[in-house]
């Protein structure tokens, strides 16, 4: 029995699409980290905020800093996976 394999080039475009994606999520992920940091940095100097505030917005902000770094490797593999089936 003779099976024919899937076109590899579309899904080679849909890796690289969804790569692309993982980029773009990785800059929105950047930039929630850096309004975080911004936030916790004009509440440090505000006398009625809560002492938690600050170290919580501070660890949100490098949760988001990981989550990028860990989707643009994401991205990065998908890329390279995709170039590998050329």
């Amino acid at each position: 029995m003779v099976t024919e394999s899937p076109d590899v080039t579309s899904y080679d475009a849909e890796l690289l699409d969804r790569a692309e994606s993982l980029r773009s999520d990785a800059e929105l992920m950047d930039e929630y980290a850096r309004r975080l940091r911004a936030t916790a940095d004009t509440l440090a100097g505000c006398p009625a905020a809560p002492e938690w505030s600050r170290p919580t917005l501070e660890r949100q902000a490098a949760a988001c800093a990981t989550a990028a770094e860990q989707l643009r490797t994401a991205a990065e593999v998908l890329r390279t996976h995709a170039a590998a089936g050329d």
